[in-house]
């Protein structure tokens, strides 16, 4: 799923706040210095230094895209690759020990703790072949490895401590090392 090119920086926050107010059952509409405020909680403030790390990097201004991703990196413990394209509604209910190195992962993705997304082997150039693109609605769980250019589908559960080194279609559960389909979801 790429994120179209439509989307602004505004739009994407405004969809992460709304996606983590969602998935806590929240429903009051916040406004204002209210909503600002949510943005500083430390499930959203990653995703807002991811958002504004990855604007930069499209912009050119590799020094500023640079300095927000180390900053979520020492805060946080989150490394995203500032290349990697997000789509709207990511959350984050965990941070620490997460890297993200994907080419892309769609819309209303939630990624846990110590989690990693990137290449099976070094790979510094951010060769996209070499990297996974998650499609729209995944949840990967807590330790779960996503290694080498494979295709996850929409909505896929990667279970915790998973390591999933092929290529899934939609409505799967994967887990296991290596990971295997679990179950197929009926849609």
């Amino acid at each position: 799923m790429d994120v179209p090119q439509t989307w602004g920086l505004r739009q994407l926050l405004v969809a992460d706040i709304s996606r983590q107010r969602e998935l806590f059952g929240i429903t009051k509409p916040v406004k204002g210095f209210k909503l600002w405020l949510s943005m500083l909680s430390p499930r959203f403030a990653p995703v807002l230094l991811y958002r504004l790390a990855h604007s930069f990097h499209v912009m050119g201004i590799g020094i500023l895209a640079k300095l927000f991703s180390l900053v979520n990196f020492l805060v946080f413990g989150i490394e995203i690759a500032v290349a990697c394209r997000i789509g709207p509604g990511l959350f984050f209910p965990h941070t620490h020990g997460t890297v993200i190195g994907a080419v892309s992962i769609g819309k209303n993705a939630v990624i846990y703790q110590g989690v990693t997304l990137g290449a099976k082997d070094l790979d510094f150039t951010y060769d996209a072949a070499h990297r996974p693109t998650l499609g729209d609605d995944v949840l990967v769980g807590s330790g779960a490895k996503v290694l080498g250019g494979i295709q996850l589908g929409n909505h896929v559960t990667v279970a915790a401590n998973a390591v999933l080194l092929h290529s899934v279609g939609d409505d799967v559960v994967v887990g296991g090392i290596p990971a295997k389909i679990l179950k197929v979801r009926n849609v």
